[in-house]
């Protein structure tokens, strides 16, 4: 895992935690612009003026409540990742854990969405969005990798196909995001994506 994103994580105090979950809660129910140090505070139950002690402005705030989340995501990826034993496994259940669950993945995906627009104007935060992609990027990579030197996946460039599975499995969610019955379709964009994931590495039809 990157180094800037884990030690940032793992220094964080029990406090700090009580912050985060709450920033984190806040932010992907009503977006960064709309939430207030004052709204965080009073999820947290303390004092307003204890926040800057902790996080200096609400756009360290921001940046540590994501880096928090990222970390979390990729070590799970990882985790899924040894857990199985094929290539093909592996891709499976990746895309398992990546598809925790509907509302876990609409709270993570609008927060990151609000990354992604900070990203394009905050240097802090443009930073932390290129660490979070280049990580699950090696690890997608990691197990096409091995797909490829069994013969499993068809792919010639590994980072390359890294790039694309994470291009599809990023579209189909964005697509989800739009749905109205997104809850009730959660299991269906899972399914379509695997389906999706293997036909690309199996077939290699854009990655040959």
């Amino acid at each position: 895992m990157n180094t800037e994103i884990q030690d940032r994580t793992e220094a964080v105090s029990d406090r700090e935690i009580q912050f985060l979950r709450c920033a984190y809660q806040a932010i992907s129910e009503r977006g960064v612009h709309r939430v207030s140090l004052q709204e965080i505070a009073e999820m947290v139950g303390v004092s307003k003026g204890l926040i800057p002690y902790y996080f200096k402005t609400k756009d360290r705030l921001v940046l540590r409540t994501m880096e928090w989340i990222l970390s979390i995501n990729a070590g799970r990826i990882r985790e899924s990742i040894t857990g199985a034993r094929t290539p093909e496994e592996k891709v499976l259940a990746m895309i398992d854990v990546i598809f925790v669950g509907p509302e876990q993945n609409r709270r993570f995906y609008l927060t990151y969405l609000d990354l992604l627009d900070h990203a394009a104007r905050v240097e802090g935060f443009a930073r932390l969005s290129a660490a979070f992609r280049s990580i699950v990027n090696s690890l997608y990579a990691e197990v096409i990798q091995a797909g490829r030197g069994n013969g499993a996946f068809r792919v010639q460039d590994a980072e390359e196909a890294a790039t694309i599975v994470r291009a599809i499995i990023d579209g189909l969610f964005l697509q989800w995001l739009e749905e109205e019955n997104w809850a009730q379709l959660h299991p269906h964009y899972r399914s379509t994506c695997k389906r999706a994931v293997l036909t690309y590495l199996k077939g290699g039809s854009a990655g040959n």
